[in-house]
């Protein structure tokens, strides 16, 4: 289905700081996602940008934005403190919400968190401390076990999604699991690594996504048309998606 959709560049005020971000508007938004990238990453992650481009197609606008300065980018890469810092990162997403909630075209919508490894703790700190603002949250090969004990005060409807392959990190992910107190559901996608690069595997974290925000941001009148049991389209079941825990 064709879509058209205005992309932006941004300067986002957060406290004593100033992101780069990309803000994507389509036309009549039915909500908007603002991505956390993860450790080493930004807002030009191919792989982000792959999945803000269905979530544009859905009809939800994006922000995507670089949680860390230029400067701390740079010492981040020598050190690697900034990427574990997850307070200042949950702080600045959370300004970045405070943002859009400001911005005449997105101040009506509400918000998703998309997290990507670090990205997603600090999508879950920032949930839990200001639950008005979030919608939902979808980890994409997260850490929310470094969310620690924000975990149990998370109200948003959170996805966990991990690569079938990524052991160490499913193991991470159902620890995370099982202190989520929020409608939850942990989906494994079978021969995905970490980064999920493998055919297919990308696709099928953009459609679980899509599903996930579409039925939890969008007004009723708007989702009327997605499923309640999987991605919208039908192109996930248990044959492709292994979705073992569901509450």
């Amino acid at each position: 289905m064709a879509w058209q959709a205005d992309e932006r560049v941004v300067r986002v005020p957060v406290a004593e700081e100033t992101l780069d971000g990309n803000l994507t508007l389509p036309a009549s938004p039915i909500g908007v996602v603002l991505f956390a990238h993860g450790s080493g990453s930004s807002r030009h992650s191919p792989r982000n940008r792959y999945v803000a481009r269905v979530l544009n197609g859905a009809g939800l606008a994006t922000l995507l934005v670089d949680l860390l300065t230029q400067e701390e980018e740079a010492a981040d890469l020598l050190s690697g403190d900034f990427r574990f810092n997850i307070e200042l990162l949950a702080k600045r997403l959370l300004g970045a919400a405070g943002w859009l909630k400001m911005l005449p075209e997105t101040r009506q919508l509400a918000i998703g968190y998309f997290g990507a490894s670090t990205g997603a703790a600090a999508a879950l700190v920032a949930a839990a401390s200001r639950p008005e603002l979030a919608g939902g949250v979808v980890s994409r090969g997260g850490r929310p076990d470094l969310a620690g004990q924000a975990l149990p005060r998370v109200q948003a409807p959170t996805l966990l999604i991990v690569g079938g392959n990524d052991v160490p990190v499913i193991e991470l992910n159902q620890a995370a699991f099982a202190q989520l107190r929020c409608e939850k559901q942990l989906a494994i996608v079978p021969g995905a690594t970490h980064l999920f690069e493998e055919p297919n595997a990308l696709e099928e974290v953009a459609r679980l996504a899509r599903w996930w925000f579409e039925n939890h941001l969008a007004p009723a009148q708007a989702s009327d048309h997605t499923s309640a049991n999987g991605p919208g389209g039908g192109v996930s079941g248990p044959s492709r998606v292994d979705l073992p825990r569901t509450e």
